[in-house]
């Protein structure tokens, strides 16, 4: 089975001398739903950051289906779709606009640019607010505007850095359901939560990290036998510890 991830001995150390990715090693098959579960300053967003070309890593490789990340930059990041944890959406852009332009730097053409905003807009059941500038919407529909911007290309592989944070009960199932539908549909899903249960929902396959090294990986399912739940193999895991460490 092809991989949509291969990470192969990961180093990410930055100027001030930490290293917050240390010889990571693990690969996500296509179709697959991955969740990558660690501490605060595991090294979580940092992988992230290095699979889509924001951080430049130390050492070690990473492909996306096969084409390497840093040296054909261009080509693996339209495969992948990215919603991140902090919003970097233009604050006073209309929701319409954003996802336009986004589409457009993905190398879509006009009409395909026009089909495929207003076809995520209502995916999202975000009509009402086509023409809302970012800033006034509420934290739920802020989260669906930067998950329709992370599909508007209609990527392979979506990467999802806690992405129903803030966003209320009603909400999150919401999104859920689509994730699913997404990944039923062939799309290979890598998401981090610190809301267990969502993990424990919706992915297929499970990595735990701590202290930028790999200390735990296999199925769902195999992590959760014997009447064990996902918080208790993750605390176990992680020795029950958060990371000193400040940058993810």
């Amino acid at each position: 089975m092809e991989n949509a991830l291969t990470i192969t001995n990961l180093v990410k150390t930055y100027r001030t001398g930490l290293t917050a990715v240390d010889g990571l090693t693990f690969h996500i098959p296509a179709g697959t739903f991955y969740g990558l579960l660690g501490p605060n300053g595991a090294g979580k967003s940092t992988t992230i950051s290095c699979i889509t070309g924001i951080s430049m890593p130390t050492s070690g490789s990473i492909e996306v289906f096969g084409i390497d990340a840093v040296k054909d930059y261009k080509e693996a990041r339209r495969r992948v779709g990215l919603s991140p944890q902090e919003f970097n959406i233009d604050f006073f852009g209309k929701v319409y606009d954003t996802l336009y332009f986004v589409a457009g730097y993905y190398g879509l053409n006009e009409k395909q640019r026009t089909t495929r905003a207003s076809e995520v807009i209502e995916r999202f059941g975000l009509s009402k607010y086509a023409y809302t500038p970012f800033h006034q919407l509420s934290g739920g529909f802020k989260r669906r505007v930067a998950l329709a911007r992370a599909l508007v290309h209609d990527p392979d592989f979506l990467i999802l850095d806690e992405p129903t944070a803030g966003v209320d009960v009603e909400q999150r199932h919401e999104l859920w359901k689509y994730l699913q539908e997404l990944n039923r549909a062939g799309k290979t899903i890598l998401l981090t939560s610190h809301y267990l249960e969502e993990v424990e929902k919706l992915c297929s396959h499970v990595g735990i990290i701590n202290k930028g090294k790999l200390c735990l990986e296999d199925t769902k399912d195999n992590l959760i036998t014997d009447g064990k739940t996902l918080e208790e193999v993750y605390l176990t895991a992680t020795k029950g510890e958060a990371s000193d460490r400040v940058a993810t």
